[in-house]
């Protein structure tokens, strides 16, 4: 098959800061956490599981100096992840604090840093990098943002047609304007959300029916994954009427932070390696599921792993071996 797209992040970057607790503070009070991580997070987790099946991964947004914006590059290149922009020396990276209860319950507290602030330059200098056959994903995380959010839309509006655009919307997508998320919904050749982010955008419950709905917002031509966690996902392929269930993997689940994250990585650098829409899914939810059997949020299996788990004929019809 051939592997020569890249997967294209045009978003964000950050530090996540987790913090386990064994219940959250009350009004003015404190708590001991019993367990402090820090690493690279928000699209870093996408762009690493693309990389780890062997797509040429590229983080195309802004990144700081000072620490955390050190981290996020070691971070990339530990990974073989290649950077479009140069740091920016006017400040760090942002951060995610997570508080994680002993329920599994997380509570999130972001502080943006140089990363929520990209410059029309800087958007231009993005533009300008994506080449043809390129699969730029862009996230609802990104949108949300009052500076980046209407750059990154006009720039993804204004992408040549051989470049393919996936939207994963995250679970701010109610909060994104319409004039920042209309045009970027106008350019999606692959919307991929979960069950909740696809009820927020049509008002539907089940899955099936809400992947009907958001076919109606596409244009001609694209299609739509939505996630269903344990339950694989539902996919409405480009040039077919049905929407179709996938089915996941039975595993057991130690882990579900960075699953959605797994799960669009792999299926772009499956797509990207030229797999049909339905096998991409597949391997997706095989990815995902590997991904919650391991702590941690870049949890993505290497292609020999999704290879031992998708089985010979199926690893074989994705290139994998």
């Amino acid at each position: 098959m051939n592997n020569d797209h890249r997967v294209v992040l045009a978003g964000n970057v950050i530090v996540d800061l987790v913090i386990d607790v064994p219940t959250l503070p009350e009004r003015g009070g404190d708590v001991i956490g019993t367990r402090t991580e820090l690493y690279a997070g928000g699209g870093f987790n996408t762009l690493t599981a693309a990389r780890r099946l062997g797509a040429e991964a590229v983080y195309a947004g802004v990144h700081g100096t000072g620490p955390y914006g050190e981290l996020v590059r070691a971070s990339l290149a530990a990974e073989g992840i290649g950077l479009v922009l140069p740091e920016r020396s006017d400040g760090d990276t942002g951060f995610c604090v997570a508080l994680v209860d002993e329920g599994g319950e997380r509570t999130f507290v972001t502080s943006f840093g140089v990363d929520a602030h990209m410059t029309s330059e800087e958007a231009e200098t993005i533009a300008a990098s994506v080449r043809g056959g390129d699969l730029v994903q862009v996230s609802g995380y990104s949108l949300v943002m009052q500076v980046n959010g209407p750059l990154l839309s006009r720039m993804v509006a204004g992408l040549a047609e051989d470049v393919r655009v996936c939207l994963d919307p995250a679970p701010l997508v109610a909060d994104i304007p319409a004039e920042v998320l209309d045009p970027v919904l106008a350019r999606t050749d692959w919307l991929s959300c979960n069950a909740r982010e696809a009820q927020l955008m049509t008002g539907m419950a089940e899955p099936r029916e809400a992947a009907r709905v958001l076919r109606g917002r596409l244009r001609s031509g694209a299609g739509i994954v939505v996630r269903a966690d344990k339950d694989g996902c539902w996919l409405a392929a480009p040039g077919l009427h049905d929407i179709v269930h996938v089915p996941g993997f039975p595993v057991n689940a130690v882990d579900s932070n960075g699953a959605g994250d797994a799960h669009v990585g792999a299926f772009l650098a499956l797509l990207g390696r030229g797999a049909s829409a339905y096998d991409a899914a597949r391997g997706a939810n095989a990815a995902a599921a590997l991904a919650v059997t391991r702590r941690g949020p870049a949890t993505g299996p290497t292609s020999a792993e999704l290879a031992a788990l998708l089985g010979e004929e199926r690893s074989t019809a994705l290139g994998l071996t």
